[in-house]
Parts: C-alpha cells; sequence; structure tokens
C-alpha cells in the first residue's frame, strides 16, 4: 500500500511538473525529459571547466585580478553612495533540485551577514563568489534581441529597486580575464515585460528597456546600472546574460561577428525576491510568482560545486536607495552555442525587426556544448 502511495505522490508532482511549465512565453513549450537530458549535459561540460579552472585558479596572476576586483568593488560601491546621498546613511544590510536548495540556503546578502559598516575590510564583503564561476551554460529564452545598445544605463523610463551589475568574465581554460567579450544582459520589468518583442503583452519590436550590451574591460568587468527584475508565467525571478568572443566594436557603437560562446541566467535569494515583490510597482503584478525550487531551468544551474546566486549588499537602509550585485563567471571562449542563441528580433537602424528565422525550439532544446 505504501509503495502504491509512492507511486500516486510521483505520478501527481510530474503532471504539476508538465502543466506548470507551458506558459512561461507565449509559444513556449518544454518536454521535461529534454530538459532533464540537457541538464546532464550541461553538468557535464561544467564539470570538465571546472577542472580546467583549478589548475591555475592559484596562480600569481589569478590572485592579482581577484585582489583588483576587491577594491573595484568597493569604490564602485562608495561612488554610488555618494551619487546617491548616502555616505551618512548606515548599511543594513545568496540551487539538480536537491544541490540547488543547499545554494539557497546560503544568504548572499553581504551587507548583513558581514555587518558592513564603512571600516569593514574589503575582501570580507566584495570577495567573488568564487562558485559562481563554474555556473554552466543555460537556456536563453525565445526573448532574446540581437543587436542592442552598447550601453551602461539600460533603465530608461522603467520604474523598479535600481540595480548596479557588476560582472567580471574569466577564460576557465587559462584563469585570465576575457577581453575583449562583448556582453548583452536583458530582464523583464518590474511586471513582467520584456522590451524588444512583438508577442502579445510584452514591450514591442521598438521599445529596447532594461537591455544593453558592454564590451569588457582589461580585467574580464562589464557593468550596468539596470532594475531588480520582476517575474512572470511560469519561471523565477532571472537575469539573462549571453556572450559573444571574437566579436568587433563598430564606430556607430554596435557591434558585429563573434560567436556565442555563453549564456547563463543569474537567480536571486527568496528573501531578496519576496522583499522587492512587497514594493510597488511589483506588487502590482497578479500573475502567481514561480519560486526558484518550482522553477525547472535552475536546475541548469547549480550543482554542489556552482552556484547560480550572485551577492549583493543594499546600498543604504531602503531597497529604493538600490543594490549592488556581482558575480564571477567563467567563460570556455572557444565554445559555440550555434542555434541555442538564437535571437527572435533584431535591432537595426530602422527600429526592430522580428526574426523570420527563429526557431522556438532550438532555442529552448540546444544540442549539447562539445568538449
Amino acid at each position: 500500500m505504501a509503495s502504491v502511495s509512492r507511486l500516486l505522490a510521483v505520478a501527481v508532482i510530474c503532471i504539476s511538473l508538465l502543466s506548470s511549465s507551458t506558459s512561461a512565453h507565449p509559444g513556449e513549450h518544454h518536454d521535461e525529459i529534454e530538459v532533464l537530458k540537457e541538464m546532464r549535459e550541461r553538468g557535464i561540460e561544467a564539470m570538465a571547466q571546472q577542472a580546467a579552472y583549478s589548475s591555475c585558479a592559484d596562480s600569481e596572476e589569478s590572485q592579482a585580478r581577484q585582489e583588483r576586483a576587491v577594491q573595484r568593488r568597493a569604490d564602485i560601491v562608495q561612488k554610488l553612495r555618494e551619487e546617491r546621498g548616502l555616505l551618512d546613511t548606515p548599511f543594513i544590510t545568496r540551487r539538480n533540485l536537491a544541490q540547488f536548495k543547499t545554494w539557497e540556503k546560503t544568504s548572499h546578502d553581504k551587507s548583513s551577514v558581514s555587518k558592513l559598516n564603512a571600516n569593514s575590510p574589503g575582501v570580507t564583503v566584495f570577495g567573488a563568489n568564487l562558485s559562481c564561476i563554474l555556473t554552466p551554460d543555460n537556456a536563453d529564452g525565445p526573448y532574446y534581441v540581437l543587436g542592442e545598445h552598447i550601453r551602461t544605463n539600460v533603465v530608461e523610463n522603467q520604474v523598479g529597486v535600481p540595480m548596479h551589475l557588476d560582472l567580471q568574465f574569466v577564460d576557465v581554460t587559462t584563469c585570465k580575464p576575457l577581453q575583449p567579450l562583448v556582453v548583452d544582459i536583458w530582464g523583464c520589468n518590474a511586471t513582467g515585460i520584456y522590451s524588444g518583442v512583438s508577442a502579445a503583452g510584452e514591450g514591442g519590436l521598438n521599445s529596447t528597456f532594461l537591455r544593453g550590451v558592454q564590451q569588457t574591460d582589461k580585467d574580464g568587468v562589464v557593468q550596468f546600472d539596470t532594475l531588480f527584475p520582476g517575474h512572470y508565467q511560469g519561471r523565477a525571478t532571472h537575469q539573462h546574460m549571453l556572450t559573444h568572443t571574437g566579436a568587433t566594436i563598430l564606430p556607430n557603437g554596435t557591434f558585429t561577428g563573434g560567436h556565442i560562446s555563453h549564456l547563463s541566467q543569474l537567480f536571486f535569494d527568496t528573501a531578496l525576491i519576496n522583499a522587492v515583490e512587497a514594493t510597488a510597482p511589483y506588487n502590482t503584478n497578479k500573475i502567481p510568482h514561480t519560486t526558484n525550487d518550482a522553477d525547472m531551468f535552475t536546475g541548469y544551474s547549480a550543482t554542489a560545486a556552482y552556484d547560480p546566486f550572485p551577492n549583493y549588499i543594499m546600498l543604504g537602509t531602503k531597497l529604493s536607495q538600490g543594490l549592488f550585485v556581482w558575480a564571477e563567471i567563467g567563460v570556455k571562449p572557444a565554445n559555440d552555442q550555434g542555434t541555442y542563441g538564437a535571437n527572435t528580433a533584431y535591432l537595426a537602424a530602422d527600429g526592430g525587426h522580428d526574426n523570420p528565422a527563429f526557431n522556438m525550439f532550438a532555442t529552448t532544446f540546444p544540442p549539447p556544448t562539445a568538449g
């Protein structure tokens, strides 16, 4: 009798998963078995990259890069607090499913964990989340737009919790900064809407909010001023990013060429998500929120070895005063995602256009990355 009960419980869980994963985006459908197979392939590749990274992580050059990163993050926070008139404001103060939950239980809120104050040692607060560097490639979803503006501030007219992103990209085969590397980011707004796409309910082809491109500096770093993302049906809160190896920056402020070497998503602590979702305009979104545990794509992003949650601090005592969020991400430059990084639309001088060659199935279920 007990075995029958267990089988019924498993059946209910499977039916729930299948029924809850068909409406993340209009027209987007997922096969649970294919997703699980893809997770396994990407996990194997990520572990191979971990082994490569481990062989050079303790080099003198790598240590010096990490020290510069600590100082850079501390300087950025000081500058942001100064710009926002917060210097006299005290600080208040981070994922297969079982492994995801383990990382999820780890707080990535460095302002509270470290009891941050003006005299806090930088390395205590701003050291990299080293496990994040091993995050494997994840799904890009169907709303990637090629050719977005090269810019740092992507907020435009959107309203929400300010988020300054500091992303450092490292070559997992050499532990050296990846430069030059062209980095795309995009996310939905506070009520779950994406810019740049023509799908029903989204921002439209000629909108560009919360999307942008930057080229890494000599330390493999890009920085963006954006907003903490909202949520939509079937997905936990997440931030998209994608890298182009071998791309060339053009004089008109766009880029051309290269290949997509990495794409992934950052997830956020449940406590932070809940706090943000309680504020306006996030709290006007009536779509039920999908938790980290229930989002089937989190399985791409975590094993016992790597953590998809970035570190963060609040810049002041209120969320409205902004967040500083940082992560270090390992990339194998030779990887080529091919159709996995397909764009649903593209932005040209005359505005946005649908990509007639876009294949929803291909972008959802990519071929395994070559060794």
